[in-house]
């Protein structure tokens, strides 16, 4: 008798940490899904901010041909750790493609490069936000598949770690250099 409450109250905890380990990978999957939303919202976005520029910067052909590659590169990506690494290459590009925009006073007034400029940044936001949420849910995921005595019932299921979404390019990890004309703190 009591070997078959042992047993039973086993399987019962089994069944509870299985039913824990597909929520939280539920709540992972989820987590990608809204950032792979926000990344199609932002790849939407950049063709029409590529030919606002173009139309007064068009010498700067060697860039948007940069960025058009990029963003190719950037929607093929199938993992968090492929796609963190091609999408810093393409905020960097996009960097430099609003630092050329600074050259050119009538795009900057520009009411289309305007608008596509805010709706990019806000899209920049929702993205920060979903990177966030994602990586919590990882965190919480692989504490589950990691942790004694989850960590049998894991193995058994075939729950294995999953990788965070990350900044593989160094350059992105370095925070911005701001200088005023004048300023010789940014020198």
């Amino acid at each position: 008798m009591w070997i078959t409450g042992a047993a039973g109250a086993a399987v019962l905890y089994g069944a509870y940490v299985y039913n824990g380990l597909v929520r939280k990978s539920e709540n992972v999957t989820n987590g990608w899904s809204q950032i792979d939303v926000q990344l199609k919202r932002r790849h939407d976005l950049i063709p029409n901010l590529v030919e606002t520029v173009r139309g007064y910067a068009d010498h700067e052909r060697d860039l948007f041909e940069r960025i058009a590659a990029l963003r190719s590169e950037a929607m093929k990506s199938a993992s968090p750790a492929e796609s963190g690494e091609t999408e810093a290459r393409l905020s960097g590009a996009l960097k430099t493609l609003f630092a050329v925009s600074e050259g050119y006073p009538e795009l900057k007034a520009n009411s289309n490069f305007l608008a596509l400029q805010e709706e990019l940044a806000s899209t920049e936001n929702k993205i920060a936000f979903a990177r966030q949420y994602y990586n919590d849910s990882v965190k919480e995921y692989n504490i589950a598949v990691s942790s004694f005595p989850d960590s049998i019932v894991a193995g058994m299921m075939g729950y294995r770690r999953r990788s965070m979404w990350s900044i593989d390019v160094p350059d992105e990890r370095n925070a911005a250099s701001v200088s005023f004309p004048g300023d010789s703190a940014g020198t």
